[in-house]
C-alpha cells in the first residue's frame, strides 16, 4: 500500500486535519454498513466526515481502496479481481479459488486472515456481507447473470464454499486441507465452485 493510501504521505495535506483520516474511516464504515459498496460514494463519505472529497482521495485513493482500509485488508483486492476477470467463463470457478488461495498463502496471508477473523467475529455482519458479495464476488455475478437468473443464489453458494475452505484451511487447520498444495486444492474444490457458477442449481 502506498504512502498516499495509508495516509502517511504529506503532499497536499491540509492544515488542521489531523483527525480527518479517522473521521473518513468512521464515516466510510457507517456508510458501507448501511448502504453497501455500490450505493456508497466518495462524495457521500466526505459529506458525512465533514471534509472535501479530494481529501478522501488523498488519503485512500479509490472507493475500493477506502473499503480495504475500512476492513483493514493488507492487500488491494483489485489485483486478484483482475485475474478473475480475465478467466474464461468455463474456468471461472477454479481460477477464483486459485487466485484467492494464492493470496491466503502469500506473505500478506496472516494479515488477511486477521482481517477476515475480525469481519466474521465482529459486531458488523453487514460489513462482512458487503465485502464478500459486493467487493469480492459482484463482478463474478455480473459475468454469470442472465435474464432468467441474476446469479445471486449462485454467488451465495460460492461464498459458502469459499468461506468453508478458508476457515478449514487457515483458521481451524483441518488436515489434510490445511497443508494441501494449491493445485490439489483447486483440483478438488474448483469443480464444485464452477458448478455453482455455471452448472445446474436446484431452484429455490
Amino acid at each position: 500500500m502506498t504512502a498516499k493510501a495509508n495516509g502517511t504521505g504529506r503532499s497536499g495535506r491540509r492544515p488542521g486535519q489531523s483527525g480527518a483520516r479517522q473521521a473518513i474511516l468512521d464515516a466510510a464504515r457507517t456508510r458501507f454498513s448501511e448502504a453497501g459498496f455500490d450505493k456508497t460514494s466518495i462524495r457521500g463519505v466526505a459529506a458525512a466526515a465533514g471534509v472535501d472529497p479530494a481529501l478522501v482521495h488523498h488519503y485512500f485513493g479509490t472507493k475500493q481502496q477506502l473499503f480495504a482500509a475500512v476492513v483493514d485488508l493488507p492487500v488491494d483486492p483489485e489485483a486478484t479481481l483482475k485475474l478473475i476477470d480475465a478467466a474464461p467463463l468455463d474456468e471461472l470457478g477454479p481460477t477464483l479459488l486459485r487466485a484467492v488461495a494464492t493470496v491466503w498463502d502469500s506473505p500478506a496471508g496472516p494479515g488477511l486472515i486477521a482481517a477476515v477473523r475480525t469481519l466474521l467475529g465482529g459486531n458488523d455482519p453487514e460489513l462482512a456481507r458487503t465485502f464478500l458479495l459486493e467487493v469480492v464476488l459482484e463482478r463474478v455475478r455480473l459475468r454469470i447473470a442472465t435474464p432468467a437468473d441474476d446469479g445471486r443464489k449462485r454467488i451465495a453458494l460460492v461464498a459458502s464454499q469459499m468461506i468453508g475452505a478458508l476457515v478449514a484451511r487457515k483458521i481451524v487447520g483441518v488436515e489434510p486441507l490445511a497443508s494441501m498444495p494449491i493445485p490439489e486444492l483447486v483440483a478438488a474444490v474448483g469443480p464444485t465452485v464452477q458448478r455453482y457458477l455455471t452448472g445446474v442449481v436446484e431452484p429455490g
